[in-house]
């Protein structure tokens, strides 16, 4: 039987984008935060004071689906939005003390079990696979204007 490229490629990624997604949501589940709510969260740590417009494109969220994740994140006070008093329409967000200490024991604890998923891959290795990943992606969003 021969596979398609889409069935080599195409499921592979997907598969494998799945395996993390859960793997993650397990070690964060201790944290009461998705990886969704984890990825805005870094990008609030490293841009604080962002837009709220600004981190929908870092954190590659849509609007409507960040203004949720914010409102998760600002009720158990992990970040706090300030209007922007020159534009009344957008939002600068801000992380809390308790939000850099919640990103400093995910981070730590993260950056342990994510040892396990590279184990036995060697470092030129991860340089090959990160930029073949990266060209997907580019060739994906180049192609999305044909």
């Amino acid at each position: 039987m021969n596979l398609s490229t889409e069935e080599i490629y195409g499921y592979s990624l997907t598969k494998t984008s799945r395996s993390i997604l859960r793997f993650l949501t397990v070690h964060l589940k201790s944290y009461s935060i998705t990886p969704e709510q984890w990825t805005v969260l870094k990008r609030v740590y490293e841009n604080d004071g962002i837009r709220q417009k600004e981190l929908s494109t870092l954190a590659d969220k849509d609007p409507a689906t960040l203004a949720k994740i914010l409102d998760i994140l600002e009720r158990d006070q992990i970040i706090i939005r300030k209007m922007n008093h020159t534009d009344r329409r957008s939002y600068f967000i801000f992380i809390t003390e308790k939000g850099t200490e919640l990103r400093n024991a995910i981070y730590i604890h993260l950056e342990e079990v994510f040892k396990q998923i590279l184990e036995g891959i060697s470092n030129e290795e991860l340089t090959i696979f990160t930029k073949v990943l990266q060209q997907f992606e580019k060739n994906a969003i180049n192609d999305m204007g044909n």
